[in-house]
């Protein structure tokens, strides 16, 4: 294989030939300079070409800055909606309620328990000794019950309250329209703030997705490279086996499982991980069958470079140009099952902030249509969300965008 043979643009292997990584501007390793050592922290221009085509889908651009920003709020949950504090001083001494669990001795009380910081008590010792305390701005964790609602629950939001609810509420032994406290989206059936479980269901159905995303993927390219580079028996039974694993009655299956085992998010985690691996195999397959009868690689199997780095080193750069146009339409097919079976009673555990089990209440409180606007509005805007990336990453990886 002769340096003057090699390509000069920054084109990549689409339908065979020379990959990128044998281009002479990179610095060479191993015995026919098959791999190079990336040139810094600097796009290369082909990848660069993509993140213009990506910017080019205004859509799907600002819905990935709009998710992020989303996401990173929903990381900071507990600084958001707490019924902790996140800083307390008084009589010279500095709390933080928000990391550590104190005594409630410490705030006057005796009972030796963990301090309830919403209790009159401990609020009326603060205040005695003119602590200085910083509260979330919603003053509700996800399960705390509001013990002043303005009517029985679930109770409306109070900024909808009208003077007649306020009448009701007065006549009727619930607590005044001038002594409650914010809820902004109400509260669901069992006195819980309605705001604060949005913002730590959307966390953990976030991070469910993206680690059921991220495991499976892997689990999967792995199976896929494996079928299609070894090929023959190793093909054929692994096929096989698929075939056999994809007719099991999945949602049968799943809901089986969820009843029988002791509910929690990684017990959920790993039974959706059964059949979520299965999805991308089919695609790493093709691309490694394809790509193995490339001249490099029989170069490379010829001068004995392992099977390991042919595959993972020069093979899967190809395959995971179609793969990564997948992964976002695979995070929101995640979340989706989970909120299926929160909203069926199979998923999380029973008080657990989730987007599933809010659509539940308002479908059995059809009088309270502020739970299942907010249920679907959230859904909604998160799943439409992932799909306008979905669809922006396709467009960046096209080839006849790239290479135009």
């Amino acid at each position: 294989m002769d340096a003057k043979t090699l390509p000069q643009d920054d084109t990549e292997v689409i339908g065979g030939g020379i990959p990128p990584e044998l281009k002479p501007d990179v610095e060479p390793a191993g015995p026919l300079g098959l791999t190079a050592l990336p040139r810094g922290l600097e796009l290369s221009p082909l990848n660069e070409r993509r993140w213009r085509n990506f910017k080019a889908n205004k859509r799907g651009y600002w819905s990935l800055w709009i998710f992020l920003v989303l996401f990173v709020i929903s990381l900071f949950a507990e600084f958001i909606a707490n019924d902790k504090p996140i800083y307390i001083h008084v009589d010279g001494k500095n709390y933080f309620p928000v990391f550590f669990t104190y005594p409630d001795t410490e705030f006057g009380d005796d009972l030796g328990t963990a301090a309830d910081y919403r209790d009159p008590y401990i609020q009326k010792f603060l205040e005695q000794h003119h602590a200085i305390e910083i509260w979330p701005p919603i003053h509700f964790s996800y399960k705390t019950i509001n013990d002043r609602p303005p009517s029985a629950f679930p109770s409306k939001p109070t900024w909808l309250l009208t003077k007649a609810d306020c009448d009701f509420a007065a006549k009727n032994g619930y607590a005044q329209c001038g002594n409650l406290e914010m809820n902004w989206l109400g509260t669901d059936d069992q006195g819980r703030d309605v705001l604060a479980r949005l913002i730590y269901g959307f966390r953990i159905s976030v991070l469910f997705g993206l680690i059921l995303t991220a495991v499976s993927s892997v689990i999967g390219i792995a199976a896929g490279a494996v079928q299609g580079y070894f090929g023959g028996w190793t093909d054929l039974l692994f096929q096989r086996f698929i075939e056999i694993w994809t007719s099991v009655p999945e949602l049968y299956l799943l809901l089986i499982l969820s009843s029988v085992l002791a509910p929690g998010f990684f017990v959920l985690l790993g039974i959706l991980l059964l059949f979520s691996w299965v999805r991308l195999v089919g695609l790493v397959r093709a691309e490694f069958l394809r790509g193995r009868n490339f001249e490099y690689i029989q170069a490379a199997r010829a001068l004995g470079v392992s099977n390991r780095v042919i595959m993972f080193r020069h093979l899967l750069p190809n395959a995971m140009v179609a793969t990564l146009t997948f992964l976002p339409f695979i995070m929101s097919s995640s979340v989706m099952t989970l909120t299926a079976l929160d909203f069926l009673g199979f998923g999380l555990p029973p008080g657990s902030p989730s987007l599933g089990e809010l659509l539940s209440q308002a479908k059995a409180n059809v009088q309270a249509p502020w739970l299942g606007l907010t249920g679907f509005f959230t859904v909604a805007l998160m799943l439409s969300l992932l799909i306008f990336i979905g669809e922006a990453v396709r467009d960046a990886f096209d080839p006849r965008k790239t290479f135009a």
